[in-house]
């Protein structure tokens, strides 16, 4: 069992098969949305903001979305640690990893059940 598991948290589904949501559907989304552009121009565009936050990630800027969270480059220091089949000790370089630190409103509205999810609550109980 993984450590999602063993600490009772499932993943919840983004689309409705229950698989991930991709660019590729992050793009149909887009696209559905704004019938006036073109899908090849939809893909453009997300492509083009995808590339702007690598880029501004890269040079170690923050990148803030209000509402929705931040971005921002963590820097892991060099260190020893152990390979785990012969025990020896090896060097672990320093490396960059991006971080993201979700927003208060996402993080609502994450929370927030959708209708016809979850159990009853005290109200419903005592009607």
């Amino acid at each position: 069992m993984g450590a999602a598991g063993a600490a009772g948290l499932r993943r919840a589904p983004l689309d409705g098969d229950g698989g991930a949501m991709t660019k590729s559907g992050l793009i149909e989304k887009v696209a559905e949305k704004t019938p006036h552009i073109s899908k090849k121009d939809t893909e453009v565009v997300v492509n083009t903001i995808f590339d702007a936050m690598t880029e501004a990630l890269r040079e170690g800027k923050r990148i803030e979305i209000r509402g929705f969270g931040s971005f921002q480059v963590k820097v892991r220091e060099a260190r020893e640690g152990r390979n785990p089949k012969t025990g020896e000790e090896v060097h672990i370089p320093a490396k960059r990893t991006p971080f993201f630190k979700v927003g208060k409103e996402l993080k609502e509205m994450v929370d927030r059940q959708t209708p016809g999810q979850g159990s009853a609550t005290a109200e419903d109980s005592a009607a």
